[in-house]
């Protein structure tokens, strides 16, 4: 899956296109940074209808390719070392969105398979 990034781009549809490939996941972008395995502060979540350009500290346009073997690790980092912006991966656990920070080295398939079996 490559979803392209620009700064004219809204963060739903970006969370949009992520879910349609992965419908037990869903990403959240954040206003600061966060290490891997740990979780982001809900405070800092930046709303959805923002435009993306609002956000990231690095502007240049481009694509991201995220494929179903690419840990949660690797897909936040991708985002901010390419584009500037803190993502966070959630998970589907019965009716309730939890971060992914403990499991931060699965696989998205591997999240979204068990999102699905929680759900």
């Amino acid at each position: 899956m490559k979803i392209h990034i620009d700064d004219r781009k809204h963060i739903n549809r970006i969370q949009e296109e992520f879910s349609e490939r992965y419908p037990f996941l869903k990403i959240e972008f954040f206003k600061h940074d966060h290490q891997s395995g740990e979780g982001s502060p809900l405070g800092d979540m930046i709303p959805s209808d923002s435009l993306l350009g609002h956000w990231r500290s690095i502007h240049d346009q481009g694509d991201i390719q995220i494929d179903h073997t690419m840990t949660v690790a690797q897909v936040e980092q991708e985002f901010q070392q390419k584009f500037g912006i803190s993502a966070q991966v959630f998970r589907l656990s019965g009716d309730v969105w939890l971060e992914t920070t403990v499991t931060d080295s699965w696989t998205l398939e591997e999240q979204n398979d068990t999102g699905k079996e929680m759900s």
